[in-house]
C-alpha cells in the first residue's frame, strides 16, 4: 500500500487525530486506510443534481454516477470492519425521486440495510393534531424551509440517511441519542423505561442553522454537524474509535469527531472545503445538548 502523504493532521481530544487528505476517495482509500480499520462511516456524496460545487460536475449520466458510488461503497466495506456502520446521507430532486432509492437497490448484495432514517429538516405541526401536549400552545412551522416555485410538486422538507452494515447485526446505542418520555409515567412502569429517555426512532428533526448571507456557507450542500454526530453516538462510542468520510467537503463529520475526541480520516479533492475544514475544526464549537428538543 503506498501512502500517499495527508494534506494535514490535527491532534484532538482523548489523543485522537483528524487526518485531511487532498486525494480523490477511491485512490486516497485505497492507498491509506487498511482493511477492517474503520469503525464508522459518515458521508454525503453529490447528490448528482447539477449543484454548483467548485470542481465537481454534478451531472454525471444516471448509471455513471450509480457505478461511481457503487465503486466507493465497495471500497468502503472493505475498510470497514465487520461491526461496523456505514451511514449514508442521500436526498431527490423534485422531478426526480429515484435517485436516492436508485443508490439504495445499487448496494444490495453488498451490505445490509438495517435502517432507514428520515433527516426533518422542516416541518409544520396543527395544534389540534397533537392533543394533549401542552408544550404547543398553537400551530407551528419550525427549521429550514427553501420554497419550491411549482404547481407539480411539494417542498422538500426531508432526505433519507441509510445505515448500513455488513450482517444486519449491529447492536446500537439507541438511547444516547434518545428522548424524554412525554408521558413520565411509562418510567418505572415498563420494564424497559428505567430512565427519563426512549428511542428516538427513525425521524431525525435537525434544522439548518440560519444564514444572512451566501459567504456563511460555502458549500453549496453541507450537512448540520449535529446529523452526523447522532449517527456516530447511535453506533455507539468506544475507545479509539476511528471515523471516515470519503466526501468530506467542509467536514461536518470531521468537527462531530472532533466534538466526540474520536479519529477521523477525511477525503476531498477540492483545496478550499479542506482549507475551511481546518478553520472549523478548529474553532471552539460547542457540542450540542442532545435532551434539548
Amino acid at each position: 500500500m503506498s501512502n500517499l502523504s495527508p494534506y494535514k493532521i490535527i491532534n484532538s481530544k482523548n489523543a485522537s487525530t483528524l487526518k485531511f487528505f487532498h486525494n480523490d476517495c477511491l485512490n486516497g482509500m485505497k492507498n491509506n486506510i487498511v482493511s477492517d480499520s474503520i469503525d464508522v462511516v459518515v458521508t454525503s456524496p453529490p447528490y448528482n443534481i447539477c449543484i454548483n460545487y467548485n470542481t465537481y460536475r454534478d451531472d454525471l449520466p444516471r448509471k455513471a454516477y450509480l457505478d461511481k458510488l457503487k465503486r466507493v461503497s465497495l471500497e468502503i466495506k472493505r475498510v470497514l470492519k465487520d461491526n461496523g456502520s456505514y451511514f449514508l446521507n442521500v436526498g431527490n430532486k423534485p422531478t426526480d425521486q429515484w435517485i436516492a432509492w436508485d443508490v439504495v437497490s445499487m448496494l444490495r448484495g453488498e451490505f445490509v440495510l438495517q435502517n432507514v432514517i428520515h433527516w426533518i429538516k422542516s416541518i409544520a405541526i396543527n395544534k389540534p393534531e397533537v392533543r394533549g401536549c401542552s408544550n404547543i400552545i398553537e400551530d407551528i412551522a419550525v427549521g429550514h424551509f427553501k420554497p419550491i416555485v411549482s404547481k407539480r410538486f411539494l417542498n422538500d422538507c426531508h432526505e433519507y440517511i441509510f445505515h448500513f452494515t455488513k450482517d444486519g447485526n449491529r447492536v446500537l446505542d439507541k438511547l444516547s441519542v434518545g428522548v424524554p418520555y412525554q408521558d413520565k409515567s411509562n418510567i418505572g412502569r415498563w420494564k424497559t423505561a428505567k430512565q427519563d429517555r426512549r428511542d428516538r426512532g427513525n425521524t431525525w428533526f435537525i434544522p439548518y442553522d440560519t444564514i444572512q448571507k451566501r459567504k456563511d456557507r460555502p458549500h453549496p450542500a453541507s450537512f448540520p454537524v449535529r446529523l452526523p454526530e447522532m449517527c456516530i453516538k447511535l453506533h455507539g462510542l468506544k475507545d479509539n474509535m476511528v471515523i471516515l468520510d470519503p466526501f468530506m467537503g467542509i467536514g461536518s463529520t470531521a468537527v462531530a469527531s472532533s466534538r466526540l475526541g474520536v479519529s477521523f480520516i477525511g477525503f476531498e479533492i477540492d483545496k478550499e472545503y479542506i482549507d475551511e475544514t481546518i478553520l472549523r475544526v478548529g474553532s471552539k464549537v460547542e457540542p450540542f445538548n442532545d435532551m434539548v428538543m
